[in-house]
């Protein structure tokens, strides 16, 4: 498949994700253009009779076609003529300008407004991709795929795309005002002017698309050199590696700049040559009219509307290659976006809140096995295990035994591969996944804060007016850290800072668990979310935990084995399945009870 069929398939898969709204101011916008057109043959319709008044006034008096004119306004003279017609030439030109500034107006607005249309669907499909997407992905790509290349569809794409279409009634519009006047001249001009197009186009095809490819390959990974040099920036800082960064930048930023101005000259050249042949055109016109008998006065007119034809013609040419330059650029960055955009929808996406499932007694993992692609081995095999509501579950295990995939595939953020979940022996699936979902409040290792205040961030997701302030409070108190809070000035409308940079570790953390009380929720997984407190703060933190009621069940992966002390039952992984269970003792204890066999040591790293 060539080149242009590439274009014009991606042109029809964009269509498709345009709404039917937009489509229809679209067709209006194709009226504007149609209106627009025959303003600019009035435009050089007006300009013949304008410029042969001028010269020969006679002759336009006696023409039959001015007759019923002259008459109804009761001209005697021809030099009575120049006035009307000068103010004709007059208005009609500035109807042409109007037309053409109205139609920028309308056609710029509708790009940037579809433009906008696409970048939310791009976000809002991304968000609702499941975890395993996420994971597999590169936040990078989808970051400059929002951003980046959704103003790219809008630069290189759709407002090419309009004056392409533009452009080509333009075309018609002139050229028939044109072959009015000269049919011959009017053809070759048009002809030519056209063929040398087609061949720059044949010519620099191939070279556009490795800019193409290039910028979509640079963009995104100009986007990653910024987030890792920014994103680790107290270790570049500690360790002087600022260069390295900057070099990392520099050969990803140099390539997209060189690429995007190949792309803009290939664009832009052409018109200079073209103007100058353009000019040579007229002047050989000009110099054969004038060997004529009555040369001159014959063909100033013709050449002044010919001059003016040419003057509306190259550039509206310009433009349309200038536009198709634009397409071929941008089609590679156009492809990634329509990736993003193809992204298929939940069946959830537009219902309201499910209503939590009913878990009154269990969870059962019933012969639970995962991995993440096919090509990788499996990261749990045949687990089975029953969790009591109410109850507190500790996970140990060495590094890579399973812990968080575990915890990810009963939050169902990831889906098993084999074997089943089922809640008081109700199966889980993808139609109640998001039902058990809402039973769930999840406190990672790392917590995410926005840049916001320490109440948005606690009701984490609640738009801000309809945060529950006394909930707030009372989640933080749970969470070992209202006294903090209530002693800054401005105590929850303190802002944390980007990622919470002026908040202590352990203050993150206790934020992040005051975000899994708010929720009320009545399964709360910690992912070693005590890990960055002290023993006395984590010590506080779980038994604040301990007394929220028997309704609450804990799942819980820790750093310290002391932390689990209190738990129902701890669970040790490795090789993909449960090595050992029991009670904090008997974990710790050398000796399981009625065996003679000392245990190994338990694990305690994550």
């Amino acid at each position: 498949m060539d080149s242009t069929q590439t274009i014009t398939t991606l042109l029809k898969r964009l269509w498709h994700h345009i709404s039917p709204r937009r489509r229809g101011q679209f067709g209006l916008l194709l009226i504007l253009m149609i209106g627009a057109s025959f303003a600019e043959i009035l435009s050089i319709g007006a300009v013949l009779p304008f410029l042969a008044v001028l010269t020969a006034p006679e002759r336009i008096f006696q023409l039959p076609a001015a007759q019923p004119f002259i008459r109804a306004t009761g001209m005697t003279s021809a030099s009575q003529l120049l006035l009307p017609l000068t103010f004709t030439f007059g208005i009609a030109a500035l109807i042409s300008g109007a037309m053409r500034l109205l139609l920028l107006w309308a056609s710029t607005r509708l790009s940037f407004a579809t433009g906008a249309d696409l970048s939310i669907s791009i976000y809002r499909r991304t968000l609702y991709q499941p975890y395993a997407v996420h994971v597999a992905r590169n936040s990078s790509e989808v970051i400059n795929g929002i951003s980046g290349k959704a103003n790219g569809v809008i630069y290189n794409v759709i407002v090419p795309s309009l004056t392409i279409i533009s452009s080509s009634i333009m075309l018609i519009a002139i050229l028939m005002a044109l072959l009015s006047l000269n049919p011959i001249i009017a053809l070759a001009a048009f002809g030519g002017f056209g063929l040398i197009y087609l061949f720059i186009i044949k010519l620099t095809q191939k070279q556009q698309l490795i800019n193409s490819q290039c910028i979509a390959h640079e963009s995104t990974q100009v986007i990653k050199s910024l987030q890792e040099g920014l994103g680790g920036i107290r270790d570049v800082l500690i360790d002087g590696s600022q260069g390295v960064y900057c070099k990392i930048y520099r050969s990803a930023d140099h390539p997209l700049r060189k690429a995007q101005g190949n792309s803009s000259f290939i664009g832009a050249s052409p018109r200079f040559g073209i103007e100058a042949l353009g000019m040579m055109l007229i002047a050989l016109l000009a110099y054969a009219l004038a060997q004529q008998p009555d040369g001159i006065a014959k063909a100033i007119p013709v050449l002044g509307a010919l001059a003016l034809g040419a003057q509306r013609l190259l550039p509206v040419l310009q433009g349309a290659y200038g536009s198709w330059s634009n397409i071929q650029g941008g089609q590679v960055s156009l492809r990634d976006a329509l990736e993003l955009l193809d992204q298929p929808l939940p069946d959830y996406v537009d219902q309201p809140s499910a209503k939590p499932i009913p878990f009154r007694q269990q969870i059962d993992l019933n012969n639970l096995s995962f991995r993440y692609t096919e090509q990788t081995p499996l990261v749990l095999s045949n687990l089975n295990l029953t969790i009591q509501k109410g109850s507190r579950i500790g996970f140990i295990g060495v590094t890579g035994s399973g812990k968080s995939t575990l915890l990810d595939i009963i939050m169902g953020l990831l889906q098993s591969t084999s074997g089943t979940i089922e809640i008081d022996a109700q199966p889980l699936t993808t139609g109640n996944n998001r039902a058990w979902q809402a039973h769930i409040a999840h406190v990672p290792q790392a917590i995410f804060l926005a840049d916001s205040t320490i109440e948005e961030n606690i009701a984490f997701g609640v738009p801000k007016g309809k945060i529950d302030h006394d909930r707030v409070k009372q989640a933080a108190r749970q969470a070992q850290i209202a006294d903090i809070i209530e002693s800054w000035p401005k105590k929850y409308q303190t802002y944390v800072g980007e990622r919470g940079i002026r908040l202590s570790g352990g203050q993150r953390q206790r934020i992040g668990i005051a975000r899994a009380l708010y929720k009320q929720a009545d399964v709360i997984i910690f992912d070693e979310a005590t890990s960055a407190l002290d023993n006395e703060t984590e010590q506080a933190v779980m038994q604040a935990i301990e007394s929220l009621g028997n309704d609450l069940t804990v799942l819980i992966i820790a750093h310290r084995l002391t932390t689990l002390k209190n738990c129902t039952q701890i669970v040790e992984l490795a090789d993909g399945g449960i090595k050992r269970t029991g009670t904090y003792q008997e974990i710790i204890s050398p000796v399981r009870a009625g065996s003679s066999r000392p245990l190994e040591p338990a694990p305690i790293t994550p």
